[in-house]
């Protein structure tokens, strides 16, 4: 009993760190500018669609960091992969659907751990590969197993595209690359800065 209240308690500490740097950031990023933003603003939330959006950051290149090809027609373009001072990593991008017809997104994209699988679509299936220090990094959950990544998607209208995010544990400080994985998109490398 007290191993189980122990690791709750070591979870709950854990999505509270991750809920104050999501907090910090987003209060960064917000203030002046032109107003013409592409992209809302960030929301410390992973359980909405509509409030699960990347904010745009700044010195963001507009050519992305990485393409992944998916099935049907469905395109990820990594953004950005930030690490961040609370010991995570911010992986930000857009899914396309880069065909002429309507797509489900496939339901693997969520993975297949239980406790994620529970929790509705999402990107949970995502990881981070660092072959480097040869570990495997997966998406960062809140205290009651709902993954830190865009949820509440299932499929995309020809041509649409929606703002995404993903948050893993951050790989040692001298790995800046890595590889992204997500299942029924390709691989690709891609650099963390920050």
């Amino acid at each position: 009993m007290s191993i189980r209240f122990t690791a709750r308690a070591r979870r709950g500490i854990v999505a509270l760190t991750v809920a104050a740097g999501l907090t910090v950031g987003v209060a960064g990023c917000g203030g002046g500018g032109g107003g013409d933003d592409k992209k809302p603003e960030a929301s410390a939330s992973a359980s909405r669609g509509d409030g699960s959006q990347p904010s745009t950051q700044e010195g963001q290149s507009d050519v992305p960091l990485a393409e992944l090809k998916g099935q049907d027609g469905l395109l990820l373009q990594i953004t950005s992969a930030q690490r961040d001072a609370g010991g995570f990593v911010t992986v930000n991008g857009n899914l396309k659907n880069d065909s002429d017809k309507s797509v489900v997104v496939p339901a693997a994209v969520r993975g297949d751990e239980t406790e994620i699988v529970r929790n509705g679509r999402s990107l949970g299936g995502a990881t981070l590969v660092d072959s480097k220090g040869k570990k495997r990094y997966y998406v960062l959950r809140d205290t009651d197993g709902r993954p830190l990544t865009t949820t509440g998607f299932s499929s995309l209208k020809a041509g649409e595209s929606l703002a995404v995010f993903m948050q893993f544990p951050a790989p040692p400080e001298d790995t800046t690359e890595v590889a992204f994985q997500l299942p029924t998109f390709a691989s690709a490398p891609i650099q963390i800065s920050g």
